[in-house]
């Protein structure tokens, strides 16, 4: 594994940050930092690969990572960053999950999700960055196990931990070895994800449970809104728009989908009330491009079409 080495030394006080900035981008991906003294600031990085692991050591004094929308819109691949700390914890927080991480333990990061990471003294970590795909081969539905912290002491979470530690320090041969190295690298990982991990599945679907349910008041509020979308929903809710699709998604839904039925059980509910007013009005009310889509639209959903549900809602009100 050749690695590349990045520091601040040599820089004068008012380049560190900038310079840090474009380290971290260039092994990770784009991030805001925030640092506890800018200008005393000492960081430095070795940057290396195994096969398709990207494999680092970090070491800098405190310092704060937040991974933003703004970062995520432009992004071609989605990315997991796999992080050891060996001198102090960290502090993780993505997805309404906040966790530490102490030395022993590791933590998985969602790269396509906003986050915060920080420690608030000096720290040596490892860390890995997988492509979603090579891992999503070996681990079923990896985004389950981001903001959790697993045990890097005992079993197979120890092996990983310490083959990950190992190969970056000594490296691999050449492209051969360093490819079977990745390989084995990766599925250590999803056996010590899979198998030593206490996920709190309850605690995870009622993070989720809790989203969804943000998502569908935000959507009930404004359902006569033209331009209700995902992207104005998820922003609203605070979560990106790929998350909130797959929210739905966990509920055999889509987004559009629940928007779609929830006007159209609302025009019914209007059309229950007295002095109605013209058809299209309604149709229009809640997003519909014309009575006819409405029209076909109500049909599918209830049966009959909106002029027979009102005829029926009238005559039981005249009987």
């Amino acid at each position: 594994m050749n690695s590349r080495l990045r520091s601040t030394d040599r820089l004068p006080a008012s380049a560190r940050a900038g310079h840090w900035n474009a380290v971290i981008a260039e092994a990770y991906f784009p991030l805001d930092l925030t640092f506890r003294d800018a200008a005393r600031f000492e960081g430095q990085l070795e940057l290396g690969s195994v096969g398709d692991v990207s494999l680092s050591r970090l070491r800098t004094e405190p310092v704060q990572y937040e991974r933003h929308r703004h970062h995520i819109s432009g992004a071609t691949q989605e990315e997991y960053l796999i992080t050891i700390p060996r001198q102090s914890p960290v502090d993780f927080r993505q997805l309404g999950r906040e966790v530490c991480c102490d030395p022993g333990g590791f933590i998985l990061e969602r790269g396509d999700e906003p986050y915060r990471f920080f420690y608030s003294a000096a720290n040596d970590l490892c860390v890995l960055k997988v492509a979603k795909p090579v891992l999503a081969t070996k681990l079923r539905n990896p985004d389950r196990y981001c903001a959790l912290v697993f045990n890097g002491r005992e079993g197979i979470g120890s092996l990983f931990t310490t083959m990950a530690q190992q190969i970056q320090k000594h490296g691999a041969s050449d492209p051969i070895s360093g490819a079977v190295l990745g390989r084995h690298l990766v599925e250590l990982l999803a056996l010590a994800l899979d198998r030593t991990s206490d996920v709190d599945t309850g605690a995870g679907s009622s993070v989720r449970e809790a989203h969804r349910r943000r998502a569908e008041a935000v959507i009930l509020k404004d359902l006569s809104n033209p331009d209700l979308s995902p992207e104005t929903i998820a922003e609203a809710v605070g979560i990106s728009k790929r998350y909130l699709h797959e929210l739905f998604a966990e509920v055999n839904s889509t987004v559009s989908q629940y928007v779609r039925e929830q006007r159209l059980r609302a025009a019914r509910d209007l059309m229950m009330m007295p002095n109605l007013g013209q058809m299209s009005d309604i149709a229009y009310r809640f997003g519909f491009s014309d009575q006819a889509q409405f029209s076909r639209l109500f049909k599918a959903m209830f049966g009959q079409t909106p002029s027979g549900f009102r005829a029926e809602v009238l005559s039981k009100s005249q009987g």
